[in-house]
């Protein structure tokens, strides 16, 4: 049974940083895709990042040169480390996965069709 739980979402002044966190279980297998999403008050849900199982990452254009994606060596957590937070972060933020098959394309690691199991969400809020 596959599990995703996010964690460290909260409040920032701009300009500021914070650490979000995943922890997945249930899978053991070597080839697989974790994604970062965001979505805005009124906007649509957009990805953040993504990381391939071999440690390929991307980046969605508004967070690049801010935001890090990582895992850690256990492979059981991912991060999103963001940096000069501005208001435009605000949103709920989703950690998601596709077990089986690699990122392939920006476009799919971005994308939200191929992603199958989803997180709860936790809250970013940049004032």
């Amino acid at each position: 049974h596959v599990q995703l739980v996010e964690s460290g979402g909260g409040s920032v002044q701009a300009g500021g940083s914070l650490r979000l966190s995943c922890e997945y279980s249930g899978y053991d297998g070597s080839s697989y895709c974790l994604g970062w999403f965001r979505q805005g008050l009124g906007k649509e849900r957009e990805g953040v990042a993504a990381i391939d199982s071999d440690g390929g990452t991307t980046y969605g254009d508004p967070v690049k040169g801010r935001f890090t994606i990582s895992e850690d060596n256990a492979k059981t957590t991912m991060y999103l480390q963001m940096n000069s937070l501005s208001s435009e972060d605000t949103g709920m933020y989703y950690c998601a996965a596709v077990f089986g098959n690699r990122c392939g394309s920006r476009s799919t690691a971005l994308g939200q069709s191929d992603y199958y199991y989803w997180g709860q969400g936790t809250q970013v809020t940049v004032s």
